[in-house]
């Protein structure tokens, strides 16, 4: 072949080569056109995200925080514990009654019911209720303050440094300070609440009432002997102690940990992890609709959707008819919130702000479930002043004994967080668009009830029945 005919031949290569790039440009600009901001949107979420502080990598940091690995077999201990009602001195309720697995651990009722159930947990589960709805424990190993009402903190600000102690209500105070986690300090507490799991038959303080559940798993000999894999006294015949079962008990917890959304994938580079709606809700989420101010993910927030503060929301105010536990208010139908931990009138009805990672698993929103989905909760916070003045129970298909009367809402609003006295003005599609990306872009779906179903025991150690548990098809 001549070196003209070559030539020629390269000439012509060139040229094809540059009409087809010259298409596929035209190709990308048409399809940029017909679908507009694709790239724009992706990196503006990109910034937005980079400037919160947000990593989509919280997870990860798990044991290299605990400073060890997780103990499967110490976990496993708990597990059972937490599904077995001899921990309950009223021997009818334990900790999987009121933080279920079919419903992410966390409550399925608006408000919990505790002792004198009936056996079941889901929709139908029959009892008197305590005073709020049972919080999710999934991923509470990163929460530096636990319960609705904050009455649980590591005053660090750090759940896993307890150099500056952890704080709990009278008479524990600061004396489980010593404990390694928030959390291996709070499994001291469940067993000793009278209306949650202890019942009113004992006689003795919260120490006779820890000491009298250690002595029920002594005399069981499977759980010496699941015990004693972790601990060699045990082994060797000593006896289970109460920090032994609180840190079975806590190690289950850390075990619980969801945190690998689609938004955490998408932090970490998959764009295509969210959906473009889903992307746009993330933006006004972080943007004019202002959920960011309170549901923070950067610092002590540890990424987990709240500032892990105080805020009075206005909250419609119900009570059971039936309950073991006394209400706050001339009504006894109002819920004073963390004015109950400090005694500050300036503290009255100020809950929790709740973290938003897998929220859309629960059945009820808000400390006492006034809301029963999670439109209704979100659209509540666009404008609080209308829609606790225009809440009804019906209007949320409540259960007949939550029906009323309601609380005085009027109280409430007067003391409104000052972030929340402006309502907030979304388009139909845009507040469609938030609600997707809370719904879909922060659950995990390892958290999922189908995937939590498997670690429901089929037979405990202490030999007592499991509790029933209702779960729904996916």
């Amino acid at each position: 072949m001549s070196s003209r005919c070559l030539v020629a031949k390269v000439r012509l290569l060139v040229l094809a080569v540059g009409t087809l790039l010259l298409l596929t440009s035209t190709a990308s600009a048409q399809h940029r056109d017909t679908f507009p901001g694709n790239d724009s949107l992706d990196q503006q979420l990109e910034a937005v995200l980079f400037g919160a502080g947000f990593t989509g990598r919280i997870e990860s940091t798990l044991e290299a925080r605990l400073g060890r690995r997780l103990d499967q077999k110490l976990a496993d201990v708990g597990r059972l514990l937490w599904f077995d009602t001899i921990t309950g001195l009223n021997n009818d309720n334990t900790c999987a009654g009121c933080h279920s697995p079919t419903h992410g651990f966390g409550d399925t009722q608006s408000i919990a019911i505790g002792i004198q159930n009936n056996g079941i947990v889901g929709p139908n589960r029959t009892g008197p209720r305590n005073m709020r709805r049972a919080p999710m424990v999934i991923n509470n190993a990163f929460f530096p303050r636990l319960m609705l009402n904050s009455r649980f903190v590591a005053l660090s600000g750090n759940p896993f440094d307890n150099s500056a102690g952890f704080s709990f209500p009278s008479p524990e105070a600061m004396s489980l300070s010593s404990q390694p986690h928030l959390l291996t300090a709070q499994a001291f507490i469940p067993p000793t609440e009278r209306t949650e799991v202890a019942g009113f038959d004992f006689v003795g303080d919260n120490d006779a009432i820890r000491a009298e559940v250690i002595e029920r798993l002594n005399g069981i000999q499977q759980y010496r002997k699941l015990f004693g894999k972790t601990f060699p006294e045990v082994q060797d015949g000593g006896s289970i102690t109460y920090d032994m079962f609180a840190r079975a008990i806590a190690e289950f917890e850390f075990s619980l940990t969801f945190a690998d959304a689609p938004i955490d994938h998408f932090a970490r580079g998959q764009r295509n992890a969210l959906t473009d709606d889903e992307k746009r809700g993330a933006m006004l989420f972080f943007g004019t609709a202002r959920c960011s101010a309170c549901h923070a993910v950067a610092g002590q927030s540890n990424e987990m959707f709240s500032d892990f503060q105080d805020h009075v929301i206005g909250v419609p105010q119900i009570a059971p008819q039936v309950t073991n536990n006394a209400f706050d208010g001339p009504g006894a139908n109002e819920d004073f919130g963390k004015e109950q931990v400090t005694g500050d009138p300036a503290d009255r009805y100020k809950f929790r702000t709740s973290p938003l990672r897998n929220v859309a698993i629960q059945p009820a929103f808000m400390h006492n479930g006034a809301f029963t989905n999670l439109e209704d909760a979100m659209r509540h916070h666009l404008n609080v002043f209308s829609s606790a003045q225009s809440y009804t129970p019906a209007s949320q298909n409540l259960a007949a004994d939550l029906s009323g009367p309601t609380g005085s809402i009027e109280p409430v609003l007067a003391c409104i967080d000052p972030l929340l006295t402006t309502p907030i003005t979304l388009t139909d599609a845009e507040f469609n668009q938030l609600v997707a990306f809370v719904r879909n872009g922060l659950l995990d779906r390892r958290a999922r009830p189908e995937n939590l179903a498997r670690l429901v025991p089929r037979s405990l150690p202490s030999g007592r029945p499991v509790l029933i548990f209702e779960f729904s098809q996916p």
